[in-house]
């Protein structure tokens, strides 16, 4: 019979440990980009099911949330973007009203001629 090796064994057991640790946080992050929600150590950590300790003591996730995190803080918030809207949608709203204004003008001016062709149509009849 095999000798019984403790130190394989242990490493073998977080090896699959930080395999499904690993598969956890990935997950995590597929969800959070999902929903659109801000990814920061709290919330990985929290979707994931697993202590913030160990996702700063790992250092690749740590980098993959803290590059995550600075590329979410550059992107627009939904709030911005609806202000960006708005300013767009003001300039073609005063656009707009300044071609309905000009119409009106001409329209105006296209009566006032009127008048006149009639009133020497009347004088001429």
């Amino acid at each position: 019979m095999a000798k019984y090796d403790r130190s394989a064994h242990l490493k073998n057991v977080h090896a699959k440990r930080k395999a499904i640790t690993h598969e956890k946080v990935d997950q995590a992050f597929k969800r959070l980009i999902r929903t659109n929600e801000s990814i920061n150590f709290n919330s990985v950590a929290k979707e994931a099911g697993v202590t913030k300790a160990t996702l700063y003591n790992n250092a690749d996730i740590r980098e993959r949330i803290e590059s995550l995190r600075q590329q979410q803080s550059q992107a627009p918030t939904p709030k911005q973007l609806k202000r960006e809207m708005d300013e767009q949608n003001k300039d073609a709203l005063i656009e707009s009203l300044r071609r309905k204004i000009k119409l009106e003008a001409e329209n105006k001016e296209l009566r006032e001629q009127m008048k006149v062709i009639y009133a020497e149509i009347y004088k001429n009849s």
